[in-house]
């Protein structure tokens, strides 16, 4: 069944709001003042790195979710950027911000 497309338009919607404020508590995380101890603040040091690994995850998907939101309003969102190609409605509940058919990702 196909899932109508405010559904899936919320759906993102919210996932982006997630991202947003997950980017927020990183951004706070990493200005935070660093401990006086220095084995505490090697810890920290690894934590950060964790951190800015998970920022830049979150940052992509982010950029993929607000191209798939543009998409919607322009009324091409299912359709595989490279071959045009109608996206499979299961790729796009498994990835709904996924601008290309199955074929064309491999």
């Amino acid at each position: 069944m196909k899932r109508p497309l405010a559904e899936r338009k919320l759906a993102l919607q919210a996932q982006l709001a997630i991202l947003n404020a997950r980017l927020q508590s990183i951004e706070r995380d990493l200005e935070a003042e660093p401990d006086r101890d220095w084995e505490d603040a090697a810890i920290e040091a690894e934590d950060d790195e964790v951190l800015e690994e998970t920022g830049l995850v979150s940052q992509r998907e982010l950029r993929q979710i607000e191209t798939a939101l543009h998409r919607i309003e322009a009324g091409d969102y299912g359709i595989c950027l490279r071959c045009g190609s109608e996206i499979s409605e299961a790729r796009l509940d498994i990835l709904p911000y996924t601008a290309f058919c199955k074929d064309c990702a491999k």
